[in-house]
């Protein structure tokens, strides 16, 4: 009598699926033949990125959890890895970006942008590296911003959130690396090309006719390529920036 043991699908799990870039990474993995997990706070509001992907032929599962709390985190890796397959590739790709005068930011505003950009990406990081660590391979990408290099005015919130995440990807890299697990931070520095900015900034989204602002098709394919580098050449970080934006 042969067994035959079916093999499991290679999985990508981007945190923070949202419209633009987080939709634009999954749907770029899955047409690299991943089985995408995405995840929202809001599970209705991936509707669309999973109607997307499964009309162009992919597997896609969608989940509706708060990556700020560590039980759903915890919770949601663990019924990825035992029910649909081993995390290969995970992205924190959470925002938190707000501006208020220092003098009119809360606590409750700074401690709820931190979650959002730091702990969340802890959590995250923390659970598939777990998993990640036993096989000795894996990509784990942190998506970043201006203000994850540069604190600029009115963005003390944003700025400590993301120089938190910034300095986690350090020092995850430096500690996993070694081990087989690729860890890298990506700097998206510009606007990007989303319905917010064309409803709140039309003079920046004007700029698109000229490859002005980032195209989240083309941020996903530098997510792909440092996931698919050689252990030879490995990058940590990698800042994305339209050719005529100021730096």
């Amino acid at each position: 009598m042969v067994i035959t043991f079916m093999s499991r699908p290679k999985v990508a799990l981007i945190v923070g699926a949202g419209d633009a870039t987080g939709g634009a990474i999954a749907k770029r993995f899955s047409q690299e033949g991943f089985t995408v997990c995405v995840t929202r706070r809001n599970a209705d509001k991936l509707k669309d990125l999973v109607s997307e992907i499964k009309d162009q032929g992919g597997i896609v599962h969608a989940f509706g959890s708060d990556a700020r709390r560590e039980e759903q985190v915890i919770s949601l890796i663990s019924e990825i890895e035992n029910e649909i397959g081993p995390i290969q590739i995970a992205v924190y790709n959470v925002g938190g970006n707000v501006k208020f005068p220092i003098t009119e930011t809360t606590s409750r505003v700074y401690f709820k942008v931190w979650e959002m950009c730091s702990l969340g990406g802890f959590l995250m990081g923390r659970e598939v590296a777990k998993k990640m660590l036993n096989r000795g391979e894996g990509t784990i990408l942190f998506t970043g911003a201006t203000a994850s290099i540069r604190g600029s005015s009115g963005f003390s919130a944003f700025s400590g959130g993301k120089h938190a995440l910034r300095a986690l990807a350090q020092s995850m890299a430096r500690e996993l690396s070694p081990k087989g697990i690729h860890v890298a931070h990506i700097v998206i520095d510009g606007a990007i090309d989303t319905e917010f900015i064309k409803e709140m900034f039309p003079k920046a989204y004007a700029l698109k006719e000229q490859d002005g602002i980032l195209n989240p098709e083309h941020i996903a394919e530098n997510y792909l390529m440092i996931h698919n580098q050689p252990r030879s050449s490995w990058t940590f970080e990698l800042d994305l920036r339209p050719w005529i934006e100021d730096w």
